[in-house]
């Protein structure tokens, strides 16, 4: 029996993650949580039945303890409710979907209670790598990829472990906006944005891949499990989104994970680790493919891939800004208040105006994004 603890429930990742559950009748789910969406969260509680459900905010936490008070079921809210939900005694593996910085605490105390994580929760990793890395080594936890060029990666080293990389190839879709110019893109829409042409995800990441600042966090990401140079990242486009990712060894052999663009595949790749189950759903017609073709990265007419790697070499607090900044002016965009490239010029204006800290901890995280925060709200 494997049983889970799922933050970020009521999400794109967290719902697909229930459909995995659903389709393996040895997977149990120990714990829910979720931020405001009270109807789905209601709605999973009763099929699921888990032993803790969190609800981060605490109106929404009130609003689903008086909801299923005829239930056996343990209610929270807020950060501390989140951090309760990550160590549920009885779960193996915590499944981290929920958006942002909020995912680093549960995701510390999880491992500390010697839990695998299933990570597709990459703020994590790109503000505090430095300290998830070694708190997850020093407990003997797994850190298992769920973003599928991340996955894909893991995959690719199954068996190859002993084997010096020389290169990871990280793939990229470019998004809906590949091959256009600055001044095609000066008015897009959020609408336009949305229109991913490849991949269902969660509107913040499909707005991140429409930038390309996904990949500058994936790289970052990257890093940190793969424990590999930055300059041993590669980002390539690869628009039919069929090759996920690929790594090059040091004889020049290239190995490639490929699959359709679903997401429960690494979903439950993750959650079954080291073995693999069946899993329905379309495969690859390799018939019907007309080719794969393959490009470099437009570094100026999407200037988030430049800055994140930026940041990425700077190290130290730089990172928390860049992702902080990206959270801010993405939310901004989805309410219409901001330019789609007024996006990059956060980014870049809170990164020019950090002073950066070497080797942060949680606390010096947390300020840094806020001041981050606050620093944005006085000048945009």
């Amino acid at each position: 029996m494997k049983t889970i603890s799922i933050l970020g429930s009521t999400g794109s990742i967290g719902t697909q993650t229930l459909e995995v559950v659903r389709a393996n009748e040895d997977f149990r789910v120990s714990a829910l949580a979720a931020g405001s969406n009270v109807d789905l969260l209601e709605a999973q509680v009763r099929e699921f039945k888990p032993a803790v459900a969190c609800a981060f905010s605490e109106e929404a936490a009130l609003d689903l303890r008086s909801r299923v008070a005829d239930l056996p079921v343990h209610v929270v809210g807020g950060m501390e409710g989140l951090i309760e939900a990550a160590v549920e005694p009885t779960a193996d593996t915590v499944l981290t979907a929920v958006v942002g910085m909020v995912g680093i605490r549960p995701t510390m105390a999880a491992i500390q209670e010697g839990k695998d994580i299933a990570l597709a929760n990459k703020e994590t990793l790109v503000t505090a790598g430095h300290l998830i890395i070694p708190l997850a080594e020093e407990n003997g936890v797994h850190i298992l990829p769920v973003d599928s060029e991340h996955s894909a990666i893991f995959q690719c080293l199954e068996g190859n472990r002993e084997n010096r990389i020389s290169r990871i190839l990280l793939t990229a879709s470019g998004g809906p906006f590949r091959g256009r110019k600055r001044e095609e893109l000066a008015g897009v829409q959020v609408e336009d944005a949305l229109k991913h042409p490849n991949w269902s995800m969660g509107r913040k990441i499909t707005i991140d891949s429409a930038t390309m600042v996904n990949k500058g966090l994936e790289v970052m990401e990257a890093r940190w499990l793969f424990g590999v140079e930055l300059d041993q990242i590669e980002v390539v486009v690869q628009p039919q989104s069929v090759i996920h990712s690929m790594v090059e060894f040091e004889d020049g052999a290239v190995i490639a994970q490929l699959g359709t663009p679903d997401m429960k595949l690494p979903i439950q790749y993750a959650l079954t680790w080291p073995k693999r189950r069946f899993l329905s759903g379309k495969r690859l017609d390799f018939r019907s493919l007309s080719g794969l073709t393959f490009e470099t990265p437009d570094p100026e007419n999407f200037p988030g891939l430049a800055l994140a790697m930026k940041a990425a070499r700077a190290g130290g607090s730089l990172p928390t800004v860049f992702n902080a900044a990206n959270e801010w002016a993405v939310a901004r965009f989805l309410d219409r208040r901001l330019s789609y490239f007024g996006i990059t010029d956060c980014i870049q204006a809170a990164m020019e105006a950090h002073k950066m800290q070497n080797s942060p901890d949680v606390p010096a995280i947390l300020e840094a994004e806020k001041e981050t925060r606050d620093f944005l709200e006085c000048h945009f």
